[in-house]
């Protein structure tokens, strides 16, 4: 029986990708930093309905220390590591405080740096093993919206291509998953346009997708691919005039 490991299992996206896997036979381990009473449902649900194994575990991303403790505590090293979670967090904030800047970067960024530079040393040792995670369109381009998230998801995307090309000879799988906009509680009530919206089940297919078919780059929805293409071939001093 394979195993999923979903860090940041409290995600819509989360969610969506363990059902996703369990569907498929996968036994599931959930990782989230608040073991609360519906990751307990969930993992019930899981459990139950797709006839897998299903634990949870305490994963906080900020707390990197703990990080090797965290993946030597595991039953057995996962067959995949799906990486879902982040934070959005407020650019107007961010820019002037330091303190929210260095969350969302450390969050985005180091966090996932340090917990999947330890499971690429397991796979790379075992010859085996993928690494599926979520970055964003915004990591493609600076906006003035969201230079502060979108930084630290364009460090997390050169991370991912630089370790899929470094565990390629080895065997192991990394996949970058770009989604556009998703109809999560993190964008709560802000308003996007539907044609460019997806639901967390289609992200969750997406991840699956870059993992049954060993994609490195997969965008959930295509139009974004063409949509990203374009706002990088605007001229500098055309953009910085754009107000987006």
């Amino acid at each position: 029986m394979k195993t999923a490991l979903i860090l940041g299992s409290n995600s819509d996206v989360g969610i969506a990708s363990a059902h996703r896997f369990a569907k498929e036979g996968f036994d599931i381990y959930l990782a989230t930093r608040n073991v609360n009473q519906s990751q307990k449902n969930l993992a019930n649900d899981l459990a139950i309905r797709y006839q897998i194994s299903c634990e949870t575990f305490q994963f906080d991303a900020l707390d990197t220390e703990v990080h090797p403790q965290f993946v030597e505590n595991l039953p057995l090293i996962p067959d995949v590591v799906i990486s879902v979670f982040g934070v959005l967090g407020d650019q107007e904030q961010a820019s002037r405080n330091f303190k929210e800047a260095a969350r969302v970067v450390n969050t985005n960024f180091l966090g996932n740096v340090s917990i999947l530079g330890l499971f690429a040393e397991k796979f790379e040792a075992i010859g085996s093993g993928s690494i599926i995670c979520i970055s964003s369109v915004a990591g493609e381009r600076g906006r003035k919206s969201n230079y502060i998230y979108g930084s630290s998801k364009a460090a997390l995307t050169c991370y991912l291509s630089g370790l899929r090309a470094e565990l390629s000879s080895f065997g192991v799988h990394v996949a970058t998953v770009i989604p556009g906009f998703i109809k999560t509680k993190m964008i709560g009530d802000m308003q996007t346009p539907a044609p460019l919206t997806a639901l967390p089940e289609e992200v969750g297919e997406a991840v699956y997708k870059a993992f049954s078919k060993k994609k490195s780059v997969i965008y959930v929805r295509g139009i974004w691919w063409l949509i990203m293409l374009i706002i990088k071939l605007i001229p500098e001093n055309i953009f910085k005039k754009l107000n987006f």
